[in-house]
């Protein structure tokens, strides 16, 4: 079908691959001990990074206040709770669970009344975690460990005798499908989570990933799903009062329909109130609508929050406190990748004011109170400013900042310029890019680095970026390209980069090097390029298919091989972005552009350094080995082509060290290839 001379790089215990992987070692280190920037990279990271506080925004549950903070020093996160008297107290810290800092905290929700916690931890970067419940006010465990989940929502009973999960089947029910056939569950506290009744979820199509929510006075619960990462999502809703918990009747709120919607239901909710429910149903950049939770239905629904034709809905929230002359509706979107803010009417969604917010940054999640709230906290941050926690105050419309306890106040790094540039792509499309440097306008070419992502409708936002401060600081400068496949512009942006039309992300990548490039930013010789996961392929094409356009790659947990992308990792949960091999149409697709596959003997291609985990449960470091051996084999530049492999780490978070000394051997070999003096 296709050439594979590196198949037998698959099996990471083959005596064959584990020799082949102890060389590639080897070389690295001989390599990296070469880099005069490692030390100095990694002592400007870990000054950067003991800036970060907030990891969270406040969560309000009763007279309490749970998130997230980092102090410096620690190598993870830790969950507080801080008292109505201004006292914190840890919860959980990662790091006191186990000492060697493998161990991550991946979700937490606290019950109604706040005098629960249910918490996930997961180990050796496996994302693979035991669910665990605490006494807030003692601390003490009361429930679990409970295995076999992957970060699922928890939904809280309103007297917190138990909640509504998702749990995957025993691994010896399907053999080789372990990270499938999910199962919503009801767990009572202290039952025998074996024995915890199945209340969605049997019969569906194996990579079905399930998320629940409950209202805060427990009437309403509601359940959606979709295929793998498709951007379709079916949603149920059930009226805990007309039926036993372990069997609610389940109500059909959209099913089948291309779209993604999410109901938001505050306490006191009847079966003929109005509830709120967010959707990109007929309105691709999101909507805010007003409907029933007794006749849900789209043919119910009536705007509240029209669409913004050049905004993307990321979140809203209720503010109806009795101190308020009228609720209102706090509305976050994205223009272009940059966040704002707006209230509105709950009435009539009629605009009453924007949030004044600093400029080119990011508004995360907003949270507020259950019931009776008239203020919401969320986390804001630009790539300068570490996150800083900001509560607005619909009472007086005011913004401030909320010190999270226990942290550093977060100060902007000065003279960092953030533009927001316009290109156009190989079709005409125009994408925008941010462009991080000292000055606003290029002086002289400079080394450069550029990322993108470009998949699942992720969208790089304006973030807290230790390694672009780095650069930048020894004279650098560093750009983020918002390719289509991401979803800056909206799921339309989203679908101009999937499946048959894939190959605009890669282009808009080129796109994006050629304009640094005749704008005056850098040379193809100063320019390098990276991208982690799907930004692994993204880079992965680019050096294959314009080998001369840069000078340096490093490509992060990478998908390359495309024929064989389903047989690893959760590939098969990827189909609806990339397709399927086991079609003939989509297989000649997949192979049109699948970097391993367009390795040419002889090519003078960049220097590359493939960075992969060992406990990464989404993309096999396969991947990188088959791909790193063929373009050792083939290159005829002469440049190194290097492996790097962290052994106890994976896909996602990682303690705070081995943050800082993978972007520091990053920096330090882009330091070395394009001549940047860090």
């Amino acid at each position: 079908m296709t050439d594979d001379r590196y198949r037998w790089l698959e099996d990471p215990n083959a005596p064959a691959v584990l020799e082949w992987t102890e060389k590639q070692e080897s070389a690295y280190r001989s390599a990296a001990d070469g880099w005069r920037a490692r030390e100095s990279a990694g002592m400007r990271l870990a000054e950067l990074s003991e800036r970060l506080g907030a990891r969270s925004a406040p969560r309000p549950v009763g007279d309490r206040l749970f998130l997230t903070r980092s102090r410096p020093g620690a190598e993870h996160p830790e969950l507080v709770v801080v008292e109505p008297s201004g006292a914190v107290r840890v919860l959980v810290d990662p790091g006191a669970a186990d000492p060697a800092g493998t161990t991550t905290l991946e979700e937490w929700e606290p019950s109604w009344d706040g005098r629960l916690l249910a918490y996930q931890l997961a180990r050796g970067g496996t994302e693979d975690s035991s669910l665990l419940v605490l006494d807030v006010d003692s601390g003490r465990p009361v429930d679990g460990p409970i295995d076999r989940v992957r970060r699922t929502t928890v939904a809280w009973l309103p007297d917190g005798s138990g909640f509504y999960y998702v749990r995957r089947l025993h691994p010896a029910l399907n053999p080789g499908e372990v990270q499938y056939h999910r199962r919503v569950r009801l767990h009572l506290i202290g039952a025998d989570p074996d024995q915890d009744p199945v209340v969605f979820g049997s019969g569906r199509e194996k990579t079905q990933h399930y998320a629940v929510r409950i209202s805060a006075d427990g009437r309403w619960l509601t359940v959606s799903a979709a295929a793998g990462t498709s951007p379709r999502r079916d949603l149920w809703i059930a009226d805990l009062t007309e039926g036993p918990p372990h069997r609610p009747l389940l109500r059909t709120v959209q099913e089948g329909l291309d779209a993604r919607s999410l109901l938001q239901l505050r306490p006191g909710t009847a079966p003929d109130d109005v509830c709120r429910l967010s959707t990109d149903l007929g309105a691709r950049r999101g909507r805010v609508v007003t409907t029933t939770p007794g006749n849900p239905g789209p043919e119910t629904w009536t705007d509240l929050i029209p669409e913004d034709p050049q905004a993307v809905l990321e979140d809203f929230a209720v503010l109806d406190g009795p101190e308020l002359a009228r609720p209102v509706t706090l509305v976050a979107r994205t223009r272009h990748a940059v966040g704002e803010l707006t209230v509105h009417d709950l009435a009539d969604g009629r605009l009453i004011r924007h949030v004044p917010l600093p400029p080119c940054g990011t508004v995360g999640r907003i949270r507020v109170a259950p019931r009776d709230a008239h203020q919401a906290w969320f986390v804001f941050s630009t790539f300068g400013t570490p996150p800083t926690v900001l509560r607005y105050d619909a009472r007086t419309g005011a913004l401030d900042h909320w010190p999270v306890p226990g942290t550093t106040p977060a100060v902007p790094e000065p003279d960092l310029r953030t533009s927001q540039l316009t290109y156009h792509s190989q079709d005409g499309t125009a994408v925008r890019m941010f462009v991080i440097a000292r000055r606003g306008t290029p002086d002289r070419p400079r080394p450069t680095l550029l990322t993108g992502y470009g998949g699942f409708g992720q969208s790089l936002a304006p973030v807290y970026s230790p390694e672009a401060i780095a650069w930048v600081r020894a004279g650098g400068v560093y750009a983020v390209a918002n390719l289509r496949g991401g979803g800056e512009e909206g799921e339309e942006w989203h679908r101009a980069g999937m499946l048959d039309r894939k190959q605009n992300t890669f282009d808009d990548f080129h796109a994006a090097a050629g304009h640094l490039v005749s704008a005056g930013w850098t040379t193809p010789d100063q320019l390098g390029i990276w991208g982690a996961s799907n930004g692994g392929l993204l880079v992965g094409a680019a050096l294959t298919q314009w080998p001369e356009s840069c000078a340096a790659v490093v490509c992060m947990a990478p998908l390359l091989d495309m024929a064989r992308y389903e047989l690893s990792g959760l590939g098969p949960s990827w189909v609806g972005e990339y397709g399927s091999a086991a079609d003939p149409e989509q297989l000649r697709r997949l192979l049109s552009y699948s970097p391993y596959h367009h390795v040419r003997v002889g090519t003078g291609y960049p220097a590359v350094m493939f960075a992969v985990f060992d406990g990464d449960s989404r993309v096999d470091p396969l991947h990188a080995r088959k791909m790193c051996a063929a373009l050792q084999d083939a290159t005829g530049s002469g440049r190194p082509v290097l492996f790097r492999l962290e052994r106890g780490a994976g896909h996602g978070a990682r303690a705070a060290s081995r943050r800082t000394a993978l972007f520091a051997d990053m920096l330090a070999f882009f330091a070395d290839q394009l001549g940047l003096d860090l």
